[in-house]
């Protein structure tokens, strides 16, 4: 049976509002001519109208605005540059580089500032791709939100100081009268090989000290897991291009899980049919919302969240019998488990399952599900790590811990904002607030900027120097495409002063990058190129089970959700948050529900219905209200007494018993004076 698609519910229904709109679409008239005798712009023609007949020039865009061009003043160059020719873009080859994401990138650089960024094709990881937040991180450049110059806490206000020298002083001074209590510096994933060599240098300096990565999308299961199963923490390389079937049970590898730019790059090469090729791979996607991922597979099975285990146990289970798994009641579900063992058992050697849960149990079961159809070594690669993620869950639990009991005597904090994205912000805020010196450079005053004493702004990446391994020998170089706009300072300058190193990070950067290539030629070839990349290679690890029986029995035994379940999910252009304040991916619509600007709960027709009493799909009038109506009804979600109140989006492909609510909203200042500040 031929399958049929649809674009709208009006489409499905053949409403009345949809058939008109089909009939005229070509045929929208404009305002007739006669009513223009006194003029354009005294006709009564609608703005939109009058750019129609304009034919939308940039001329006829001024004009219709009813506005003058404002004059803006230039200044020129006292001594413009040799190589610098107006009007003839630069391009230079850097890394993007945010909370452990890694992507190597050209970037376009005009008249002196940096405007485009495309991926660099080149780069064995990327083959030259780029994410949406990527691309839109030129524009956090100019944020005017960003921090002017550094800051010191004033009461509840921050007073701007005006000399680093003076401010360097003082932080030496405090960190001398800490009386020995450690210093934690925090950050996001760090994988720049230089940096982690600088801040080893200031934690010698400061015995007892410790540097503490934490991931607000997590990781840790994974790590973990890996650790229990292979005797290593860290992350292996997934190839999706070796793999033809892909079973993936929620992790949204196109859109958010881990490496999607990667991953990518590696689906599409066994996605596409030629005379040399003829087979493509299979991808079945088990999920409870329709993500990315989900709408480019060949069959999904949509589940409740807290069926996940049991799919991974009943997968399993049905390959080898190794494990007892529990009965799952939905016929489709359960067929999409036996389509999902036949495909594997069919493709052994050639085949990939992979998870997006944090769960530890959970990911030793899938581990498991790998070794049985012999993807360790071949679609899974151990001889190349992953350092995208390599925050663990418990090494930040222990540090909250030492805060609230006043066991920390400074905390340093860099790219990254834990009392908006920690579980329990509030609380950490506040006893963040209580420490003797706490130090935030992150560049913007944000939640946790807020409770610090000091704000040291860094560089925007577009302005700096630096370097990052995303997977093991793989390296890629970054470079500034325009001067720093404001007083900044890279961390890790602060990090070598305070550490007794009189060296400033980019000298620091090129000394340790020419000693590793061995002469300052090789460093600037490499410079130049953006990448350093070895041969392939490919490696196995050996398995133990020893942790397996544990895991099934602890996942087995955990309580089974409500009648409603609530996933928690990562928009493609949002991620975690972090650049919430960029209105070029505010404006992005999801590449799933098309939405823009705002957060929403996502809900499927038949709980709309059941929550509404009114057929969306079946009933024409209500479907044309929906659809034409930019006011949408409300839904309270509450989960463990925290209530959000969510505008109710209807997407097909979301199980009729779960919610999904993005993370990456309800970013706030602590107070409207900070948020002035802020803005600056």
């Amino acid at each position: 049976m031929e399958k049929k698609y649809w674009q709208s519910f009006g489409e499905l229904n053949q409403s009345e509002a949809f058939q008109k709109k089909a009939e005229n679409e070509f045929q929208e008239q404009l305002l007739p001519m006669e009513d223009l005798d006194k003029g354009l712009l005294d006709a009564k023609a609608p703005r939109r109208d009058f750019l129609k007949y304009l034919g939308f020039s940039t001329a006829a865009a001024t004009l219709a605005a009813s506005c003058k061009t404002p004059v803006r003043k230039t200044v020129p160059f006292l001594k413009k540059p040799d190589d610098l020719v107006l009007g003839v873009a630069n391009y230079y080859a850097s890394t993007y580089v945010s909370e452990g994401d890694v992507q190597p990138v050209i970037v376009k650089q005009r008249d002196g500032r940096p405007i485009k960024i495309e991926g660099n094709e080149n780069s064995k990881i990327t083959g030259g791709g780029t994410s949406a937040r990527s691309q839109a991180s030129v524009l956090d450049l100019y944020d005017t939100t960003r921090l002017r110059n550094p800051k010191e806490r004033s009461g509840e206000d921050f007073k701007e100081v005006p000399k680093f020298d003076v401010l360097d002083k003082t932080i030496g001074d405090k960190l001398a009268a800490l009386g020995g209590k450690p210093v934690v510096l925090l950050t996001s994933t760090l994988n720049s090989p230089s940096t982690a060599q600088a801040i080893t240098e200031f934690l010698a300096k400061y015995p007892g000290s410790r540097h503490v990565q934490y991931d607000a999308i997590s990781y840790s299961g994974m790590l973990l897991a890996n650790e229990a199963c292979y005797g290593k923490r860290a992350l292996p390389s997934y190839h999706f291009d070796n793999a033809k079937v892909i079973v993936s049970l929620g992790a949204d590898f196109l859109g958010t899980w881990l490496s999607p730019v990667e991953f990518t790059f590696q689906y599409q090469k066994n996605r596409k049919i030629s005379g040399t090729k003829p087979e493509m791979s299979r991808h079945l996607q088990f999920e409870s919302y329709l993500s990315l991922t989900g709408s480019n597979a060949d069959d999904r099975f949509v589940h409740k969240p807290s069926e996940k285990a049991a799919i991974a146990l009943n997968i399993l289970a049905k390959l080898n019998g190794s494990v007892t798994a529990p009965a799952i009641s939905d016929a489709a579900l359960n067929k999409g488990i036996d389509l999902a063992v036949e495909q594997l058992k069919a493709h052994n050697g050639a085949a990939l399952v992979v998870c997006g849960s944090n769960d530890v149990n959970l990911q030793v079961i899938v581990n498991a599900i790998n070794e049985a159809v012999g993807a360790n070594g071949k679609t899974i690669n151990w001889a190349v790590t992953s350092n995208y993620r390599q925050g663990i869950d418990a090494d930040f639990n222990t540090l909250v811990n030492d805060i609230t009991a006043g066991n920390v005597g400074a905390l340093f904090i860099y790219g990254t904002n834990p009392v908006y994205t920690y579980a329990n912000g509030k609380k950490l805020g506040d006893a963040i607030d209580k420490l003797p010196l706490t130090i935030s450079f992150n560049e913007t005053l944000d939640e946790t900027s807020e409770r610090c004493k000091y704000v040291i702004p860094s560089h925007n990446w577009l302005e700096s120097w630096g370097d990052a391994e995303p997977k093991t020998g793989y390296y890629s170089l970054m470079q500034p495409t325009i001067n720093p706009l404001f007083k900044t300072r890279p961390f890790q300058t602060s990090l070598l002063k305070w550490a007794g190193n009189a060296m400033d990070y980019e000298a620091y950067f090129k000394d340790f990058w020419a000693k590793k290539l061995g002469t300052n030629e090789a460093y600037y070839a490499a410079l130049q190129a953006g990448i350093i990349e070895p041969a392939d290679s490919a490696a196995s690890l050996p398995f133990s089970n020893a942790k397996l029986a544990d895991a099934v029995a602890k996942v087995s035994a955990e309580k089974r959700g409500g009648n409603y379940e609530l996933v928690i999910y990562q928009k493609v252009g949002m991620g975690s948050g972090s650049q919430a304040n960029n209105p070029w991916l505010q404006e992005m619509p999801d590449p799933v529900s098309k939405v823009t600007w705002d957060n929403y709960a996502m809900v499927s027709p038949v709980l709309y219905k059941e929550i509404l009493g009114k057929d969306l799909v079946g009933n024409q009038r209500e479907g044309d209200r929906y659809e034409v109506t930019p006011e949408k009804p409300v839904l309270k979600v509450k989960v463990n007494g925290v209530e959000k109140e969510l505008p109710l989006l209807v997407i097909p492909g979301v199980h009729p018993k779960v919610v999904a609510v993005a993370l990456g909203y309800g970013r706030a200042s602590k107070d409207e004076k900070n948020t002035k500040d802020r803005i600056g």
